[in-house]
């Protein structure tokens, strides 16, 4: 505590505070790890959520089964599934939605099938490493990225 009498201030060895340079270093210090941090968190939501587009996909595909297993067809209605009738059908948390519905009908020479993808919507379509989801009735699970290479054993891992 500094105190003042008729000569002047009195200085206080035990009176200090931070200096500049000891805020600045620690600034600098706080913004380094944030500016790791950061992009390392941003970069592992994205990652997560990879888990509601594979999962929506999962169940659309179960859906689909169980319809053919009572209609002998594949559905070409959102709406016969349970979901809303109009497509997008969005996918857990809002991340991603159906794009592509695609059911086949049998023909004499093919088997009925199916066809659904699911891509990124919102802050999830910074996530080009996954730009879109498929999943067919015989099961084949794949993934492409924002240039549309084969990103299958990434994204679907």
């Amino acid at each position: 505590m500094k105190t003042q009498n008729f000569r002047g201030p009195i200085r206080c060895g035990q009176c200090r505070g931070f200096s500049l340079i000891e805020l600045v270093v620690t600034m600098l210090i706080v913004a380094i790890l944030a500016a790791i941090a950061i992009p390392a968190y941003s970069n592992y939501v994205r990652k997560s959520r990879r888990t509601d587009a594979k999962s929506g996909l999962l169940n659309l595909a179960a859906l689909e089964e169980r319809y053919f297993s009572t209609q002998n067809a594949y559905s070409g209605s959102p709406s016969d599934l349970g979901y809303p009738a109009a497509f997008p059908i969005i996918l857990g948390s809002g991340e991603y939605s159906v794009a592509a519905f695609t059911p086949t009908a049998a023909t004499p020479t093919s088997p009925a099938s199916y066809t659904i993808t699911a891509v990124p919507v919102g802050d999830q379509l910074k996530d080009t490493q996954c730009a879109s989801f498929t999943i067919t009735s015989q099961g084949v699970q794949s993934s492409q990225d924002s240039s549309n290479n084969d990103s299958t054993a990434v994204c679907w891992k």
